[in-house]
Formats: structure tokens, C-alpha cells, sequence
């Protein structure tokens, strides 16, 4: 069995990586982290669905494009736990624009 993906379902997963540093350059601290992970969500959906817009393919697929986004919130979930949180790049993406940042040493 032979795996091809289009350069867009590629594309889609690299977005999918970094929406977590999105989330936190537009909010703060104090955000609840229910409402990032909302944020996190809506934004994996928008990407899974342009990402079936972009698709070569025939046909626009609505489940193709639920499963996309799907999995850009799961990789999204994970890239935050697993990569940008321990990297400290989650805090300094939340010191962007802050008007006194937390210091960390």
C-alpha cells in the first residue's frame, strides 16, 4: 500500500503545528485555558477545512474536511504538550505585546 498526500494535506499539518504559538500570541496570561483550547479548535477547523478546499482533488469532501480538522487539533493538542510548552516558546509567545512580561531566568 502506497501513502500519497498532496502538498495542501502537508501544508495543513505544518499549520496544525504551530497554531498552538498562534493562540498564544492573541492571548494573554490571564485567558482562561478553556477558551484558548476553544480558539485552538476553531482554528484547526478553518484549517482542516481550507485544507479540503485546496485539495486537487474532484470533489469537496465535508467528512474529509471534519477528519482534517480533527487531526489539526489533535496534532495542534500535542505540538503544545509535547513541544512549544517545554520549549518555553508558549510563555514567550504569551509575553508578545504584554506590557510587563514575566521574566524567567
Amino acid at each position: 500500500m502506497n501513502a500519497h498526500l498532496d502538498e495542501a494535506y502537508w501544508i495543513g499539518l505544518l499549520i496544525s503545528v504551530v497554531l498552538p504559538v498562534l493562540v498564544g500570541l492573541v492571548t494573554t496570561r490571564v485567558t482562561h485555558p478553556g477558551l484558548k483550547g476553544v480558539l485552538l479548535l476553531a482554528l484547526s477547523t478553518i484549517n482542516g477545512f481550507l485544507v479540503e478546499l485546496a485539495n486537487p482533488g474532484p470533489d469537496y469532501d465535508v467528512q474529509t474536511a471534519i477528519v482534517l480538522s480533527l487531526v489539526a487539533f489533535g496534532t495542534g493538542v500535542l505540538a503544545h504538550f509535547g513541544l512549544w510548552k517545554p520549549a518555553g516558546v508558549s510563555a514567550k509567545a504569551q509575553d508578545v505585546g504584554a506590557r510587563n512580561p514575566t521574566r524567567t531566568v
